[in-house]
């Protein structure tokens, strides 16, 4: 093959050498526009993961690599006062400089054309005049941009300015210092790479840089290669205490915003991007340089493999997608937590490390304690202290409290519709379906949104407290509630608006009713949920004086029918949340407009409602805190809309997403709606003494104990969940080998309190040796950085060539 690659990073020269070690006849030649000495960057991280995959693909780089790797374990996290060291994580690290010089050398001792300090020719000439074209030309590929349409990229540049330095400090661990400072958080990410410096990458919040001066440079165009010396000046006397006497160095370090990158295709004809090209990942979660080395091996397998390019690279593709995509997941929600740190200045050390280390979702609590066993039981215990109880537990089985309500644990069976009712009447099956869940170990059991009139109803097979029938059917179920189980119920009422009319679920969901058995609809605005939805009535006010009086009625009724608690739905679309969205509401008297006018109305009812209900029990507010829509809701917005409830009296804020217009476009994944509940609880609820629940996609017992004792949310409220197993809650404290009153079993179950085996693998094994002695090969929990003075190897005699 002629091979033509387009930059001269490690990426780049990574791939040229694999290619030329599986065939020695390939030719390629490798432009770069900087010169062979030109580097850019301090140290570069790698995960054992890639470690092993270089280790088998070129034994020469990897063993060079790790002679000149700093290895260690250990991430220290300095925050309020405090160090906090955290083991078995593992790290190895390297100067950028010294691993392009490898790259170089390897590359010239295999007759890779290297062309320094020379412009790559036009792309559509190599494409034509080669048999494949490798665009490794990083973060604003000219590659790229000349095939936009083709690749069609995405370029999110974000807020938060940085900046990368090094310092000649050789820390001894991964180091993280949070700095409250006069103008607000900075933080440092710092590593060793080698035996003489580290990285130390100063972070903050734009608003933060703004108020600290930093932007007095903002616009000034600094050629390349000149640092900002101002910016650098301020920087080593704010950080002055943590860098104990050390230089920071520069090297064409100015600020920057983080951009994150991503294209729908990565392939044009014969030309394919490979790492910054094609992606980014925040430096918070790992190496730019990890991820090109990774493309460029899968993609010099891929070659190799296949018959023909063409083939070659969609099977690139297919298999380091799904693997970055991953990567920029997590890098997304680290991003994002250290854009809001902010908000989690006021946690005590112990949980904000604890937050810091989970912050991605990749570390989870499980995770963690197999890792450093002694900091997890740390976190346990800091737990424990901040809810007033003696013994540590797992975090979803120690007690909370929604305003005075006090439950057992931290689990919510979280509404859901179930379309069962006859004529709006709850029955046999809403016995045995929340009967169930009760009896399963939550500590709180909801019911599905109960509607407030039968006009109100979302389709005919809703739930309804507008009769006193009703509320008689919602007495026998409570009844049965307290009665067999210590778990406490709630029904959450509301109005289904513009939503209403519509078929059960499983006949089609959103869709209206035929006119003979269809409803009037009514909203905010008339305007329809989507296409092919019912057309709602614009309210006028004695609508809105009817639908008030219905809420204050049904919440009148779910008092008397022994509700321990009571749960205003705002959210999903739905009457109250539709008035609060300005994708629903274009309302042009003071119920519309601007957000104070848009919360008037749900304000209304929410003042009725608590009037109505007994003040002793916690009256909570479901939100959807995004509408996923742009123009619509958002999470700062959700923020306002939470502390205009919580100064209203709301005793919890329950957080879910979307629903509210068929343009949505949410970003499903694991525990995805759980940032907003994070959000509003640190921004608004926190300080309030409000309680917080997060909702969406948290299926396992570490995700709920990760989120917890971050201190994302104070429960957990799980749907889909309960419905695979109503009895989730005590097969967790099982799991867990938990009993304690958070995990109480009903008399008649307590005989299978004990996880049963399932095969002869879980079976007790008879023990087989005198002594028992630790795994030899374990690797230590802690281990630092420490190198031995003048421990540097030598450097490898370079090529014939020079290079």
């Amino acid at each position: 093959m002629k091979i033509a690659v387009v930059g001269g990073g490690p990426g780049g020269l990574y791939f040229a050498a694999l290619m030329k070690q599986l065939d020695p006849e390939h030719e390629v030649t490798v432009w770069e526009r900087n010169a062979a000495s030109d580097t850019f960057g301090f140290g570069v991280v790698f995960s054992d993961e890639t470690l092993g995959g270089i280790g088998n693909a070129d034994t020469t780089i990897a063993d060079y690599m790790s002679r000149r790797f700093a290895r260690w374990t250990d991430i220290d996290i300095h925050f309020r006062g405090e160090q906090h060291t955290v083991g078995g994580q593992g790290f190895a690290a390297m100067s950028r400089k010294e691993l392009l010089e490898l790259l170089q050398r390897r590359c010239a001792e295999l007759d890779v054309d290297l062309r320094f300090s020379t412009l790559a020719p036009d792309v559509a000439e190599l494409s034509a005049t080669h048999d494949l074209v490798l665009a490794a030309d990083g973060l604003n590929s000219a590659v790229r941009s000349a095939y936009a349409d083709s690749f069609r990229p995405s370029l999110d540049q974000r807020r938060s300015k940085y900046m990368w330095l090094g310092t000649d400090q050789v820390f001894e661990a991964f180091k993280f210092f949070i700095k409250d400072t006069e103008h607000g958080v900075m933080q440092i990410h710092g590593y060793p790479y080698s035996d003489e410096g580290s990285t130390f990458i100063v972070e903050m919040h734009e608003d933060v840089w703004r108020a600290a001066g930093f932007d007095d440079t903002e616009g000034h165009i600094f050629p390349p290669g000149v640092s900002d010396e101002s910016a650098i000046a301020r920087i080593r006397e704010i950080f002055r205490e943590e860098l104990h006497g050390h230089s920071v160095l520069s090297n064409n370090s100015k600020w920057l915003n983080f951009t994150t990158v991503r294209n729908e295709n990565w392939r044009h004809n014969n030309i394919v991007l490979l790492g910054d090209a094609a992606h980014t990942a925040h430096f918070s979660i790992g190496s730019g340089t990890k991820l090109a080395m990774e493309d460029s091996l899968a993609l010099a397998a891929c070659l190799h493999e296949h018959p023909d390019v063409d083939l070659a690279l969609a099977a690139y593709e297919a298999e380091r997608r799904p693997v970055v995509e991953s990567t920029q997941r997590a890098a997304q929600a680290s991003l994002e937590w250290f854009e809001n740190i902010g908000q989690y200045a006021n946690q005590e050390p112990v949980q904000f490390c604890f937050n810091l280390l989970t912050r991605s979702r990749r570390i989870t609590y499980d995770n963690l304690k197999l890792r450093d066993p002694d900091f997890a039981a740390l976190a346990d215990r800091a737990f424990a202290d901040a809810a007033g109880v003696a013994e540590t537990a797992p975090a979803m089985f120690q007690p909370a409290r929604i305003g005075r309500l006090e439950l057992k644990n931290r689990i919510i069976v979280s509404p859901m519709d179930m379309y069962s009712a006859v004529d709006g009447f709850p029955g046999d099956f809403h016995l045995a379906h929340l009967g169930s869940k009760a009896l399963g170990g939550a500590g709180l059991v909801m019911t599905e949104m109960v509607c407030v009139s039968d006009a109100g109803r979302i389709t005919p097979g809703c739930t309804g407290l507008y009769s006193d029938e009703q509320r008689e059917g919602w007495r026998r179920i409570v009844d049965f509630v307290h009665q067999q189980s210590t778990a406490r119920i709630g029904a959450q009422i509301g109005h289904s608006g513009r939503k209403g009319s519509t078929r059960l679920m499983w006949e089609g969901i959103d869709v209206p009713l035929d006119a003979q058995e269809g409803w009037e609809v009514m909203g905010p605005s008339a305007l329809p949920y989507g296409e092919g939805c019912n057309l709602p009535r614009e309210m006028d006010r004695a609508d809105m004086d009817r639908v008030l009086a219905e809420f204050t009625d049904s919440a009148r009724r779910a008092a008397e029918a022994g509700f321990d608690l009571l749960e205003l739905h705002a959210a999903h679309g739905y009457l109250l949340s539709s008035f609060l969205s300005p994708v629903s509401n274009r309302r042009t008297d003071e119920y519309g407009g601007s957000l104070e006018n848009r919360l008037r109305y749900p304000l209304e009812v929410f003042d009725a409602v608590r009037a109505a209900w007994p003040a002793e029990r916690p009256l909570t507010v479901r939100l959807s805190a995004t509408d996923w829509v742009e123009g619509g809701t958002t999470d700062d917005d959700a923020v306002d809309i939470a502390r205009a409830f919580i100064a209203h009296g709301a005793a919890g804020i329950d957080v879910s997403s979307g629903q509210v217009s068929k343009e949505e476009k949410p970003a499903f994944g694991r525990s995805y709606q759980t940032p907003f509940a994070d959000k509003i609880r640190n921004r608004a609820a926190a300080e309030a003494g409000v309680a917080v629940i997060a909702v969406g996609a948290v299926s396992s017992y570490d995700d709920v104990n990760s989120i917890l004792l971050a201190g994302r949310a104070d429960f957990c409220a799980l749907g889909r969940t309960h419905l695979y197993n109503p009895q989730w809650t005590l097969q967790a404290a099982a799991e867990q080998d938990y009993r304690g009153p958070g995990a109480d079993w009903p008399l008649p179950f307590k005989a299978g309190r004990r996880k049963p085996p399932s095969a002869r693998t879980d079976a007790v094994r008879p023990r087989l040796s005198l002594l028992r002695q630790d795994d030899p090969e374990a690797a230590p929990t802690h281990l630092r950085w420490t190198p031995e003075p003048h421990s540097r190897t030598a450097q490898p005699e370079a090529a014939a060539s020079g290079v």
